[in-house]
Order: structure tokens, then C-alpha cells, then sequence
């Protein structure tokens, strides 16, 4: 086998996340992800390829992460990168990409308003995340909203698209404090909180800012004898250990993955993880969207016959991967993927129980266009009884 192996044609994939900085631990994982899918198509006899990873750390620098890319297009002659995690590095590196027609594979999950052609949106769109975790909040707990988040796009945006849904059912939202991307200053957020007690809190804080706010919360909460819910759209289960294990528990998350899926091809994804990076490990969302995403590029690597990134577009639309997550495929219109929502809240032993999920994958709908806020009204007076008038639609923010 290893013979074979060798002989096989040699692609260069370019790998791009950061294993150094405020959100490193994140990074690592998706690098996880990256390098389980390259070796397991290096070992499938359906490939007559084998990938060649160029990993490249840009430390958690914005700056950096283009840098990265164009060397490797420049030197390397990669014509795919599997890489960013935050939506500022994407937006880093786009021009780039659509400049020298090359295909960035974003695993993330983001905030949608964005649409390239030159970028394969592995990760869940806002439909698949924010949509769903708002109106299970107005249902169920509460139609008033404390945020705090990261200041850069992930946050606007998503707390953009909390502000209407929460708007249109009557509600709105009662703060929305920021902190510097990679900040750990949380102790006015937190001040506030536990001042104002507001029903819920929405937390869009990314690494370490995150877990240093989620500590201290909990720290407070626990001294005062009070509990106050914390939604999130990113929370996963190597940050839960991260964090420790009483802060942790409790929070409801919204994504496409988590490691509890009761899934014939999960159960195996997770135990050739834990073969491969220990037992003590866990995959994250993010972690195995990198995973689906190089195996995307690979199936569609091997249909087009050619890596030029045009072809390889066109030769991954429509074609269904049964991924850990479920059944995920690429919408030719927009470039996003098919995904499966759901609800989860973290438990003891750093894990999550899913209470609610979606009954089939759901076409992504980046820009909201589909999103029907009507059927929100009611929980409080009729919007013509309301002193400010609401949008009918969400806008586009550029």
C-alpha cells in the first residue's frame, strides 16, 4: 500500500489555520480535521491522487492569513486552500482568490450577505444557525436579549439578524456590549449582566474572549444564586473542557455537528478521531466541516479530472457526501452548502444533548431571502401599535 500510495499523482492542497493566538485551539482543530480527510484519501484505492497538505499558521493575524494564501498560490502552485476561521480572515483573502480564479474552502460556519465564486461555503449559513436558535429563544424563553460578542463581522451581522427576528416577534434586544477579537477585558460585560439581569444572553465572543467571559459569568452567577440561559452559535466540545466543568454546562448551542449525533457514519468518524488524535479528544463543528470539506474537494478533484478551479466548482454542485453531520451538498446557485440544523445544551463530561433538529437538510439561504418574520408577531402589541416601524426585510450591510 504505501508503495502505491507514492506512486500516485501529488496535489498540493493548501492548509490555513491558526495553531497560534486567540483563537488557537479552534485552528488546531480544524488543522485536525484537514489532515484526518488527506489521510484517508491517501489510503482509499477509489483516488488516483493523493493530496499533499502545505499548512500554513498565520498566528490569529488578519494580515497574515493573506500573506499565506498568496504565497501559496504564488510558490507553491496550489490552486485550492482549505482554510480561515473567522470571517475576517475570509474576507482577508477573498479579493485574492477571485483575482487569481483559485477556490478557498471555508468550513466555518458564518454569518451570510456574501456569495463568491471563488469560495465553497462548507459551514452552515445563517439559516442553519442564527435563524433557528433565535426562535427557539422567543418560543421558549424569552424575547429580550443581552449580546456581547467579538467586535468584527461574525458579530455585526449576526446580531443584525437576532435584532430582526427578536424585532418582529415584539421584542428587542437590551445591549450589545463588544470586545477586540482575541480581547479578555470582560469584566464590564459582566458588571452589566449581573446588574441589568436580563432574561437571556447571546454570546458571539470568539477563543479565548469566550471562555474567560463564560467563566466569569458562571463565577458571578454562582455567587449571587441566580441562572441566566447563554445561547451561542459556535460553542463546541473541546472549548466545554476549555472552559472547565461547571462553567460549561447548561449553554444552548445552534450547529449542524455535534459529537453526540446518533449516526451510523458519525459513530465511525468519531472513533478514527479518537484513534488518531486520542481517546481524550473530541470533535468540534469545526473540525469536521474541514473534514467534509476536503473530502468535497476530493470527490470533486476526482469527477472534474483536472484541479482548475472552475471545473472542480462545477464537478462538486449537487453531489451528495453522507457526512458525519448527514447528507451535505453543494447548492450550484450560491455555493453553500445543504445542512441539517440543530439544538443542543451542554452537559456534564463536556458533551451536548440535542433536543431539537431539523427533519431533512435545509438549502442555504445566505442572504435571508426565504426568511418569513410574519409568523413571529404576537408576543407582544401588533407592529402598527409600536412607536418605531419594522423593516419588512433584512438589508444587506456591505
Amino acid at each position: 500500500m504505501p508503495a502505491r500510495r507514492s506512486s500516485r499523482p501529488a496535489i498540493p492542497v493548501g492548509v490555513v489555520f491558526s495553531q497560534t493566538g486567540p483563537y488557537a485551539m479552534m485552528g488546531r482543530e480544524m488543522l485536525c480535521g484537514a489532515m484526518l480527510a488527506i489521510e484517508e484519501i491517501a489510503q482509499d484505492p477509489a483516488f488516483d491522487f493523493r493530496f499533499v497538505p502545505v499548512v500554513r499558521d498565520p498566528g490569529g493575524r488578519v494580515s497574515a492569513y493573506h500573506d499565506a494564501c498568496d504565497a501559496l498560490i504564488r510558490h507553491e502552485g496550489v490552486d485550492h486552500v482549505i482554510g480561515c476561521y473567522t470571517s475576517a480572515s475570509r474576507k482577508e483573502v477573498l479579493p485574492l482568490f477571485e483575482r487569481t480564479e483559485r477556490l478557498l474552502w471555508h468550513p466555518a460556519r458564518y454569518e451570510g450577505f456574501e456569495c463568491s465564486d471563488q469560495i465553497i461555503y462548507v459551514g452552515a449559513s445563517p439559516n442553519h444557525n442564527v435563524v433557528p436558535l433565535a426562535r427557539y429563544m422567543i418560543e421558549s424563553l424569552a424575547d429580550e436579549v443581552f449580546c456581547v460578542g467579538s467586535n468584527y463581522v461574525w458579530t455585526w451581522e449576526t446580531n443584525r439578524v437576532m435584532r430582526e427576528i427578536v424585532g418582529a416577534a415584539g421584542g428587542r434586544i437590551l445591549a450589545e456590549r463588544l470586545l477586540d477579537l482575541g480581547g479578555t477585558g470582560v469584566a464590564h460585560m459582566v458588571d452589566e449582566i449581573m446588574a441589568r439581569r436580563p432574561p437571556v444572553v447571546f454570546n458571539t465572543l470568539v477563543g479565548e474572549s469566550s471562555y474567560r467571559f463564560v467563566q466569569a459569568l458562571h463565577a458571578a452567577l454562582a455567587r449571587a444564586g441566580a441562572a441566566i440561559p447563554m445561547l451561542s452559535c459556535s460553542l463546541c466540545e473541546p472549548e466545554l473542557r476549555r472552559i472547565g466543568p461547571e462553567a460549561s454546562v447548561g449553554c444552548i448551542t445552534s450547529s449542524a455537528y455535534f459529537e453526540s449525533l446518533d449516526r451510523p457514519e458519525n459513530h465511525a468518524f468519531v472513533a478514527r478521531w479518537k484513534a488518531r488524535f486520542g481517546a481524550g479528544s473530541s470533535p468540534s463543528v469545526d473540525g469536521q466541516a474541514t473534514y467534509v470539506a476536503a473530502m468535497l474537494l476530493a470527490r470533486a478533484v476526482r469527477r472534474a479530472g483536472t484541479t482548475e478551479a472552475a471545473a472542480v466548482r462545477q464537478a462538486a454542485a449537487g453531489h451528495v457526501f453522507e457526512a458525519p453531520q448527514g447528507p451535505v451538498w453543494i447548492d450550484p446557485s450560491n455555493n453553500h452548502c445543504f445542512a441539517t440544523p440543530r439544538l443542543a445544551r451542554s452537559m456534564p463530561g463536556n458533551s451536548f444533548e440535542i433536543f431539537w433538529e431539523a427533519p431533512a437538510p435545509m438549502a442555504p439561504d445566505p442572504y435571508l431571502s426565504t426568511l418569513n418574520l410574519a409568523g413571529l408577531a404576537g408576543r407582544r402589541p401588533p407592529r402598527e401599535e409600536m412607536t418605531m416601524p419594522r423593516p419588512r426585510h433584512l438589508r444587506v450591510v456591505k
